[in-house]
C-alpha cells in the first residue's frame, strides 16, 4: 500500500508541475521576443541633420505615416523602411526623391517589420487620390514586403522600386517597371538570393551597382552588422540613389 500511496503522490506533484513548467517556457519566449523586437538599428539623428538640416518639409499623418513632397506631384513613392530600421532613418533619402518632384509617403510598421502591415499602402493611396501614377517599393526586407503587396495589387502601382532587396514574387511575364539599386560594398544582402531570384523581374529591369556604396546608406542609422565597409559617403549614396528613383519614375 505505501508503495502505491508514493505512486500516485509522484504522479500528482508532476501533474502540478506541468503548468509551471509551461507557464516558465511562455515567459522565457516572451523575453526572448520582446528583446528580439525592441532590438533596432536607430536614426542618427546628428548625421540627419548634417545632412538634411532642419526636415521642415516632412509631415507625420495620424497614424504614424511620414509624407513629404507636392501633393500635387502627378508621381507618388510609398517607401518601406527595412526591417528593425528605425523609419526615421530614411528621411533623407525620401526628402531627396521629394526634390526630384516625387511625392513620397513611408507607413510606419508595426515592431518595424514590414511583414507586419504588407498592405499599409493601400490606406496611403486611399488618402491621396489625385496622383495618378503611384510606385512603391522600399529598402531590404521593406522591399520584399512592398514586392508582395504589388503582387496582389498589380494594376494600382506602375512599378516596383528595390533598394538593397530583392523580390521572391514573380514579375517577370508582367509588364511591371521594376528598379533595382544596391551598393558594390553591401555585405548583408543575399547575394546568392539576389541571383536566385532575379529571375523574378522582367528582363528590363533597370539594375544599378552603386559603385563603393554599402546596405546601411540608403538610411541614416550608422552601421549595420555584417555590412561592408563603403568607399562613398552616406549622403553621396543617399543622392545617387534618389537621382536613379527619379529618372526611373519619368522615364529620363
Amino acid at each position: 500500500m505505501n508503495f502505491l500511496h508514493k505512486i500516485l503522490n509522484d504522479r500528482r506533484n508532476r501533474k502540478k508541475g506541468i503548468p509551471v513548467v509551461l507557464i516558465a517556457v511562455f515567459l522565457i519566449c516572451f523575453i526572448a521576443v520582446s528583446l528580439y523586437l525592441n532590438t533596432y538599428y536607430r536614426a542618427d539623428m546628428t548625421a540627419i541633420q548634417t545632412i538634411i538640416g532642419t526636415p521642415t518639409e516632412f509631415h507625420t499623418l495620424p497614424g504614424g505615416t511620414r509624407v513629404t513632397g507636392d501633393e500635387k506631384s502627378p508621381v507618388g513613392f510609398i517607401f518601406y523602411p527595412g526591417g528593425k530600421v528605425e523609419a526615421y532613418s530614411y528621411l533623407p533619402l525620401l526628402m531627396e526623391c521629394s526634390r526630384n518632384g516625387i511625392f513620397c509617403a513611408m507607413p510606419e510598421m508595426p515592431f518595424r517589420l514590414a511583414v507586419f502591415d504588407i498592405h499599409a499602402a493601400e490606406e496611403i493611396r486611399e488618402t491621396y487620390p489625385d496622383i495618378d501614377r503611384w510606385y512603391i517599393g522600399g529598402h531590404s526586407l521593406g522591399g520584399s514586403m512592398a514586392a508582395a503587396h504589388l503582387a496582389e495589387n498589380p494594376d494600382d502601382y506602375e512599378g516596383l522600386i528595390l533598394l538593397g532587396s530583392y523580390s521572391t514574387e514573380d514579375f517577370s511575364a508582367g509588364d511591371t517597371d521594376v528598379l533595382s539599386v544596391y551598393g558594390s560594398k553591401d555585405g548583408v544582402l543575399n547575394m546568392e538570393k539576389y541571383e536566385k531570384y532575379r529571375a523574378n523581374l522582367p528582363v528590363d529591369t533597370t539594375e544599378l551597382v552603386l559603385d563603393g556604396g554599402c546596405h546601411a546608406y540608403f538610411g541614416v542609422y550608422g552601421a549595420q552588422d555584417g555590412d561592408g565597409i563603403p568607399t562613398i559617403t552616406n549622403e553621396e549614396q543617399i543622392r545617387l540613389t534618389a537621382e536613379a528613383v527619379a529618372a526611373f519614375v519619368y522615364g529620363e
